[in-house]
């Protein structure tokens, strides 16, 4: 193994845990379509190894990647052919007092169009600011705002109603 592949495979290993949380988020709890957003930036930082690695941006490229590959998804032909469910498999293990919750925020945010989705994934689950946001989604920082309070509004009412459906069960 070179120096190159060795340094990709400590960077690959220091941060492939918080990539594929991140990508769980943005692919609504489907853990199979977050493994393939992983692997498809993992791929491509791989591809450009050697020249982030003397820019030392790896994690922000990576990140863009992600976003990127999510945002880009819904152009895959694959993935357009395949049905959509109301049904959340492998979302969120259904333990705890939580759970219930804990899949009615991802059935929510698999609601939002995608640009909507990634801005509420990076801006309160990764805690970036609007301008780290906007970078990462490669527009800008007004349109980073606008998406987040649409994002937000939209969430409200969804969470509203499926809320009171859970009180309603209980």
């Amino acid at each position: 193994m070179n120096d190159r592949d060795a340094e990709f495979l400590e960077y690959v290993t220091a941060h492939r845990g918080r990539m594929l949380r991140t990508a769980r988020l943005l692919a609504s709890g489907d853990v199979h379509w977050a493994e393939d957003l992983v692997q498809v930036a993992l791929t491509r930082l791989y591809v450009h190894w050697a020249k982030i690695r003397r820019e030392e941006g790896a994690e922000r490229y990576a990140d863009r990647i992600l976003v990127n590959a999510f945002l880009d998804e819904r152009r895959r032909m694959w993935r357009r052919r395949e049905a959509t469910t109301e049904e959340m498999r492998d979302a969120v293990p259904a333990a705890g007092p939580d759970a219930a919750e804990r899949l009615t925020v991802l059935a929510a945010l698999a609601k939002l169009p995608r640009r909507q989705h990634a801005v509420v994934v990076l801006r309160y689950f990764r805690d970036c600011d609007v301008r780290t946001t906007a970078e990462l989604m490669g527009c800008t920082e007004g349109t980073v705002k606008s998406q987040t309070s649409r994002a937000l509004s939209t969430l409200r009412g969804l969470l509203h109603e499926s809320f009171d459906t859970l009180e309603s069960l209980r």
